[in-house]
């Protein structure tokens, strides 16, 4: 019985396949907030970290979660600003750190009207970036999440780093003597 005509590959016309990439969901997986272990702050305290496992999950649509993410943001955009306005009346009371006041010692955030915010007229996407957190604010967050023993190892641990990390290279200057260069006894270039 004759063959079937084989085509030739080099003859075959290659299919028009589609590489375009299409997302049309977003899956946020929420975990609850634990004490980090796993980061050096730049400020002392203890560092922020997330449960081991997520807590509950929620999709969204594109545009959905676009609106979420705006709303989240101007939420953290008003309490930076509200921060920002109170340390500038404690600054106002204090004259620039230079005189005490126990009004200024007693001001809160509560004492920071939302009538002086003003976040409408600023473009979020601008404005928002992540902010380290002070050492009060991280230990608030993590009490507010349930963690109710901070452990204190942590907050000597990452002094250390922070110390060690202040030292970097060698003391060599002009030329390096590798038998008295730390670099050099690490296996590393010279510094």
């Amino acid at each position: 019985p004759p063959f079937p005509a084989a085509t030739s590959i080099l003859k075959r016309q290659k299919q028009l396949r589609r590489k375009n990439v299409r997302f049309d969901q977003v899956t946020v997986y929420y975990f609850a907030r634990r004490q980090g272990f796993t980061s050096v702050p730049s400020q002392g305290g203890s560092s922020l970290g997330m449960a081991q496992r997520h807590n509950s999950v929620r999709s969204y649509t594109l545009c959905e979660f676009a609106q979420e993410q705006e709303v989240n943001h101007r939420e953290i955009l008003r309490e930076h600003l509200k921060e920002e306005k109170l340390h500038a009346k404690k600054m106002k009371l204090t004259k620039n750190g230079t005189v005490e006041s126990e009004e200024a010692e007693g001001l809160t955030l509560e004492d920071v009207s939302d009538d002086d915010i003003d976040v409408e007229n600023v473009e979020v996407d601008d404005y928002f970036f992540l902010q380290p957190l002070p050492t009060k604010r991280r230990r608030a967050l993590l009490r507010a999440s349930g963690v109710h023993r901070i452990d204190a190892e942590e907050k000597q641990e990452l002094r250390a780093i922070r110390l060690s990390r202040e030292e970097c290279g060698c003391d060599c200057r002009l030329y390096c003597d590798p038998e008295a260069c730390a670099c050099s006894q690490a296996g590393i270039k010279c510094q």
